[in-house]
């Protein structure tokens, strides 16, 4: 478990401008480590939230597809704003990618892909495969994307794709794969984000109740990384952690207002990644409160 190297007050890895290059090094500086290691001495050690989140990011995926290469990889769903399977052009044909997702984390730096591809006969209904592709691979195309205002570090692309040769993983795309991701990244960048404040409180003395509250928080996430993520009450626990970290935020504004001005403002700017799927986490948690009506 990460708690004793969190104790000490973290000796921050610098930011490479190549993400590819920055990930390689805090996997060097960490050593073998499972995922929620990975998230909480990862986020830690990350000089801004935006590369936290990416490490909470990484750390899901690889609690995802634990056979995942040591680089930095991506997970390909989105096209043209959408998750739904039946939105979906990308095809799997004879273990042949054609298609185009739209909006990739760090999809312009990943050495691979999972890229999320239909797969249906003629007349059935829309189903979902999961297939590995490298991002050297023939027939794959990295388009780097603007920057936007949230998380400005950290790039993202669209990807290409044209008759690739792939991997195909076992189990069905949507159920073993998209649709629990979304549950891991939740806990995963919870927990990366939640290890950067603690960091960040370390430097700056915060109160001592503060930093033991955010310790206590990333002790709920040990025990939600834990849970199947089908698991009804693995997402009650998961809300209640997403509602004791809210509950933490006056303090932690108040904190960060009187530190240096530029963990204040860049807490601001991209503090808000974690209501991205507010939504989608909302209707998990009141479908796992109330089964019988579902």
């Amino acid at each position: 478990m990460p708690w004793p190297a969190l104790l000490d007050r973290p000796d921050r890895l610098p930011a490479h401008a190549d993400l590819a290059e920055g990930y390689s090094a805090l996997l060097q500086r960490l050593g073998p480590v499972t995922p929620f290691e990975l998230a909480v001495r990862g986020g830690h050690l990350m000089t801004t939230p935006g590369l936290a989140f990416l490490v909470g990011y990484q750390a899901a995926l690889r609690a995802l597809w634990p056979s995942a290469p040591h680089s930095l990889g991506a997970l390909c769903v989105t096209e043209q704003r959408s998750l739904r399977p039946v939105d979906m052009q990308t095809r799997l044909d004879d273990l042949r990618l054609t298609g185009r997702k739209d909006f990739v984390t760090a999809g312009d730096a990943a050495d691979w892909l999972l890229v999320a591809a239909r797969c249906e006969g003629p007349d059935e209904k829309p189903r979902l495969s999961l297939a590995v592709v490298l991002a050297g691979d023939a027939g794959v195309r990295l388009e780097p994307l603007p920057a936007i205002a949230l998380m400005p570090d950290i790039s993202h692309g669209r990807v290409h794709l044209d008759n690739v040769l792939c991997e195909r993983l076992p189990g069905d795309g949507w159920d073993h794969y998209v649709k629990p991701f979304r549950t891991l990244e939740d806990t995963y960048v919870l927990s990366a984000m939640s290890a950067w404040l603690y960091g960040v409180g370390q430097e700056c003395a915060w109160p001592q109740g503060l930093r033991l509250q955010l310790l206590a928080l990333l002790a709920g996430c040990a025990e939600v990384s834990r849970q199947p993520t089908a698991s009804g009450a693995g997402h009650v626990l998961l809300g209640g952690l997403f509602a004791q970290f809210e509950a933490l935020k006056t303090q932690v504004n108040d904190a960060l207002a009187k530190g240096p001005e530029s963990w204040a403002i860049q807490w601001q700017r991209d503090q808000a990644v974690l209501d991205l799927a507010a939504g989608a986490r909302a209707k998990r948690l009141e479908k796992a409160l109330n089964p019988t009506h579902h």
